[in-house]
C-alpha cells in the first residue's frame, strides 16, 4: 500500500515506567518519524523508525475525528516533587479514552541557550497542526509551515543538528518536524497530566485493514447519529467515575475468554464481524476488492476456516488497537447521552431504559456507562 503523508517531522517515542511512582517518561534514543496520512477519510498517526518504510510504521492509529489531541507536555502543570522532562515532549491522549503515547521532538532545539525543554514558534506550529488535523480541519500544511516566523529567542540559524533536509516535510493538500530531548529524557507522574494513562490494546496486532477502515467508519456514522441526544446527556457532567469499555475489556481479559469458546460461540462472535475481515482471511494472497461481499463468500471463508482459524482470528482483532479505538468511541456516545438508543439498537434492557428516572432525559457520563454494563450482565443472565 502506498502512503503519502499529510505532514512528517522527527520524533522519537517515549515509554512510561509505571514501576513506581510519580511515573518516569522514559525516551527511546531510536531515531524516528510521526507523520499522518489520510484513508477513506479517516486520519492515520503513525511513528517509524527513520529506516523503515513508510508503509510500515511501529505505531498505527485510526483517529476518529475530535476524539485525539497533539499537546506540548507542560512541566508546569505537574506536581513539585515530579521530575521535569530534560526534551520536548508531547502528548496524544484521547478524550474517550485514558490511553496515552508520548513523543518528544528530535531536531536541535532552537533556544539560544540551547535549553532543550524550550518549545520554539516552529515547535508549536508543528503540534498545532496535527492537532488540528486530528480534529478533523482542513490545513494547508506547507503554507501553515511557511509561515511560522521564530521569535527573536530563535537560534537555528539553519541547522536543525540532524538530518536537515527531512526536518519537517508538509503536503500542500488541504485535507490535511521537531526538538531534541536525550535518550534518557524523564519526566514527572503523567497521570496528573489528565486522566490515568494506559496501554489499551497497544501490544497488540492489526485487524484486517479493510474490516478495520469499515469498522471505523461504522463507528463515526454511529456517532453522527448520536449528535441530537448526545447534547442533552453531555449537560450532565461526567457524573460518577467508572471505568472506560476499554479499560474493562482488555487483552487480558476477552483473549482468554475467546481461547475457551466453544465453537458455537466462536461462530457467534464471527457473525458480529465486518463481512469483509472473514473474506480478506481468506483470500489475503488474492489483494484487496471493494466489491461488497457476497453471502456466499462470507459463508464459503466460514467453512473454510478450521476451529483454531477462526479464533486466531477473534484473537486478532480483540488485541487490534482499531478494537479499543471503536470501545473507547462507543464510551463517548454512551457517555454523552446515546445510551437509550444504543441500549434499543443492541437489545440491551437497561434501567428506566437509559433515561434519569422520571425524566427524558438520558443519562451521561460514568452514570450511563454502569448502566449499560449492569444492563448487558442482566441480559446475559436472563438468557442463560
Amino acid at each position: 500500500m502506498s502512503v503519502i503523508p499529510i505532514i512528517t517531522f522527527k520524533a522519537g517515542i517515549c515509554e512510561i515506567d509505571h514501576s513506581d511512582r510519580p511515573y518516569k517518561i522514559k525516551a527511546s534514543p531510536r531515531p524516528g518519524y510521526i507523520y499522518l496520512y489520510s484513508e477513506d477519510d479517516l486520519f492515520h498517526f503513525c511513528w517509524r523508525e527513520r529506516s523503515a518504510p513508510a508503509n510500515q510504521p511501529e505505531l498505527d492509529l485510526v483517529m476518529v475525528p475530535t476524539d485525539g489531541h497533539f499537546v506540548p507536555y507542560d512541566p508546569k502543570s505537574q506536581p513539585r516533587q515530579a521530575v521535569k522532562p530534560n526534551g520536548r515532549v508531547f502528548i496524544l491522549k484521547f478524550l474517550s479514552s485514558s490511553q496515552r503515547h508520548l513523543f518528544y521532538l528530535q531536531s536541535k532545539p532552537q533556544g539560544r541557550t540551547g535549553d532543550p525543554r524550550w518549545f520554539s514558534p516552529r515547535d508549536l506550529k508543528i503540534g498545532e497542526i496535527v492537532d488540528k488535523l486530528l480534529q478533523g480541519e482542513d490545513v494547508d500544511v506547507a503554507r501553515e509551515l511557511a509561515s511560522i516566523n521564530n521569535s527573536n529567542n530563535d537560534d537555528r540559524r539553519g541547522d536543525d543538528g540532524d538530518e536537515a533536509m527531512e526536518d519537517v516535510e508538509g503536503s500542500s493538500d488541504p485535507r490535511g518536524g521537531s526538538g531534541g530531548a536525550g535518550a534518557g529524557a524523564t519526566g514527572g507522574d503523567v497521570r496528573e497530566e489528565g486522566e490515568g494513562a494506559r496501554e489499551g490494546g497497544a501490544d497488540g496486532a492489526r485487524a484486517a485493514a479493510g474490516g478495520a477502515n469499515d469498522a471505523a467508519t461504522a463507528v463515526r456514522n454511529f456517532l453522527n447519529s448520536l449528535q441530537g441526544g448526545a447534547s442533552a446527556g453531555a449537560s450532565q457532567g461526567d457524573g460518577k467515575l467508572y471505568p472506560l469499555l476499554s479499560d474493562l475489556l482488555t487483552p487480558p481479559v476477552t483473549v482468554p475468554m475467546a481461547r475457551q469458546a466453544s465453537e458455537e460461540q466462536v461462530d457467534n462472535l464471527l457473525n458480529f464481524l465486518p463481512p469483509s475481515i472473514l473474506v480478506l482471511s481468506q483470500q489475503a494472497d488474492q489483494g484487496d476488492s471493494t466489491a461488497e461481499p457476497t453471502a456466499a463468500a462470507i459463508q464459503a471463508a466460514k467453512e473454510a476456516m478450521s476451529l483454531g482459524q477462526k479464533k486466531a482470528l477473534l484473537e486478532k482483532v480483540l488485541r487490534s488497537p482499531q478494537f479499543h479505538q471503536s470501545l473507547a468511541s462507543l464510551t463517548m456516545a454512551i457517555r454523552d447521552g446515546g445510551l437509550p438508543s444504543i441500549a434499543d439498537a443492541l437489545s440491551i434492557k437497561v434501567q428506566n431504559g437509559g433515561y434519569l428516572r422520571g425524566s427524558q432525559m438520558p443519562l451521561g457520563g460514568g452514570d450511563a456507562v454502569e448502566a449499560f454494563v449492569e444492563g448487558v450482565k442482566k441480559s446475559v443472565q436472563e438468557k442463560q
